[in-house]
């Protein structure tokens, strides 16, 4: 699986205080920053949130890594530099969630879990239909890309 190439779509849409999005008087969220992930044939939207981590990671694409598996339920990466973080208490992870562990360690969720770690977020995925697939065993190469 390591070789295999697939595309997920992220749609950034966040205001400052970490929250999923800003929205327009509509109700819907306005969308700012897209990028692209590549994993395998399959391809995922996500929300990003407006904080200075998805900010200091933008300017790092495109990146392009081979992601470790952790515990048959995550991805990880350790940057080369470390990111503003505000790690915060989840209890709760859900499969599609993007957030980063540390102020260096990007971290793709495939299943939901509790926990008592603490991550500051980057983004959700909008669907995670056969993510877990996607991603497969062990290590998996990923490329995040901006997007026009």
């Amino acid at each position: 699986m390591a070789g295999d190439e697939a595309q997920v779509v992220f749609s950034s849409a966040a205001d400052t205080t970490g929250n999923p999005g800003t929205f327009s008087s509509e109700g819907e969220p306005e969308k700012m920053q897209s990028i692209e992930i590549k994993i395998g044939q399959s391809t995922y939207s996500a929300t990003l949130y407006e904080n200075e981590t998805v900010k200091s990671l933008m300017e790092l694409l495109p990146l392009e890594v081979n992601m470790q598996d952790l515990n048959g339920n995550e991805k990880y990466f350790y940057l080369s530099q470390s990111l503003p973080c505000n790690a915060q208490p989840v209890s709760q992870i859900r499969a599609g969630d993007l957030m980063l562990f540390g102020s260096d360690c990007l971290v793709l969720f495939y299943k939901d879990f509790t926990t008592t770690y603490r991550y500051t977020k980057i983004g959700k995925l909008e669907t995670v239909d056969g993510l877990e697939e996607a991603l497969g065993d062990g290590a998996v190469r990923i490329s995040f890309q901006l997007t026009e």
